[in-house]
């Protein structure tokens, strides 16, 4: 294992994921098997002079059991004593790091209702974390972290230690580590994002329709005043984050009740350790009127079915087929990673930087505006290499802005 790219990763999550403040909380969820990366990362957080750093470990073998084993009434109702941290954290003004890794077959044999059950619960019980993080308050970071099981997913053809050491070098590349410096990468990548935002603001974009040959036939209606965004976000104070590294993705957020047709899925979906391949959507203004699986139909019904705002759609991503994470011709099972390799949507939560003034509004005012409102946002991908996506302006000029998977002239 690379000890200098495994510093340089820490370090790019702390400085430019994070983006740490001086006397700042710093909190971070990850696996066990990654204790000894999470040691990189917590000095780098008290290099930049963090207050405190809190790690709060998962070992998934466990959760497993506990989802399988527990009374089921565990799972109804998120303890006060575990919202009362993340509440707390969050009006001191906390960061979060969330270091993912996971077994995709592991929660094959779960109950997918007691899984949805406690995310129901935990979100509600969250919801000034939740809020604060949504509102852009307190930064957050989703990074991807190598252990065996998912390794052994990802490279079945190797030796365990081989196979996490080749998923560590595949996350550093997808992260930008190399020999150069990582903070400076992310600054040139940052800007890359720029003028195609930049773009898509500009047209007055009332819709976009999707098309490929898998059979996806959907238009998208962009609420008024939408935005586009990419690479990081701002919070309130300007301060500069990346929810997420790696990413690729230019998005917005879609008008809830202005989407029609059908949407096939290009990739499978990994939702809370459980697999789902081969699905659709159909849609009729705005909601999922119909829907298949070929596996884990049960899992994405009781996605579909976690609360009003489910059944819609949140997040409207465009990722050219063709960027460095396809070029791997990976599948990872790990969504963080394989949205980025492919346009994709989300099932769910909007994002209220996605909408002019959304930020100052109630969730209520939002809904009015188009901005979707949920419990849960689940990323999935519809991207392939034969994908059209043809905006139509409101004046009624249509412009291409995907042509075979990827962005048009006008956009490159």
């Amino acid at each position: 294992m690379n000890l200098e790219y495994l510093n340089k990763y820490a370090r790019l999550l702390v400085q430019a994921g994070l983006n740490v403040k001086e006397d700042q909380i710093v909190v971070i969820k990850a696996p066990v098997e990654a204790a000894k990366f999470v040691r990189l990362v917590v000095k780098e957080c008290f290099e930049r002079k963090a207050y405190d750093v809190i790690v709060k470990y998962q070992d998934e073998d466990i959760t497993c059991q506990r989802y399988l084993k527990a009374n089921k009434e565990v799972f109804d109702e998120m303890p006060d004593y575990d919202a009362d941290f993340y509440n707390t954290t969050a009006q001191k003004g906390a960061c979060y790091l969330s270091l993912v890794g996971e077994d995709p077959d592991l929660m094959k044999d779960v109950d997918a209702n007691r899984m949805m059950s406690f995310q129901k619960s935990s979100r509600k019980k969250t919801r000034e974390y939740r809020n604060r993080l949504d509102f852009m308050e307190c930064q957050w970071c989703v990074a991807a972290v190598a252990i065996p099981s998912w390794a052994k997913k990802v490279y079945p053809d190797v030796e365990e230690a081989k196979a996490v050491e080749m998923l560590w070098e595949a996350i550093f590349k997808v992260s930008r580590i190399d020999e150069n410096d990582p903070i400076e990468n992310w600054n040139t990548h940052r800007l890359s994002f720029e003028r195609r935002v930049e773009k898509l603001n500009s047209l007055g974009i009332e819709s976009l329709h999707y098309t490929n040959s898998l059979g996806t036939d959907l238009v998208v209606g962009l609420p008024e005043d939408y935005v586009f965004a990419g690479g990081g976000s701002y919070l309130k104070d300007g301060t500069y984050y990346f929810a997420n590294i790696p990413t690729e993705e230019v998005f917005s957020t879609p008008h809830c009740q202005r989407i029609d047709g059908k949407l096939y899925a290009s990739l499978p979906l990994v939702y809370n350790g459980n697999l789902i391949e081969d699905f659709w959507f159909e849609f009729k203004d705005g909601r999922v009127v119909d829907f298949d699986a070929r596996t884990g139909k049960e899992v994405l019904q009781s996605i579909l079915d976690a609360d009003e705002g489910s059944r819609s759609l949140g997040e409207v991503a465009l990722v050219p087929y063709g960027s460095p994470i396809s070029m791997l011709h990976t599948l990872f099972y790990e969504t963080l990673i394989d949205e980025n390799a492919s346009c994709h949507f989300a099932l769910g939560q909007s994002y209220a930087e996605c909408l002019k003034g959304a930020l100052e509004q109630d969730a209520k005012t939002q809904l009015k505006r188009g901005a979707n409102q949920s419990l849960v946002h689940v990323d999935f991908m519809v991207g392939t290499k034969d994908l059209s996506i043809i905006a139509k302006a409101k004046d009624g000029s249509k412009v291409p802005v995907f042509v075979d998977g990827k962005y048009s002239q006008e956009f490159d």
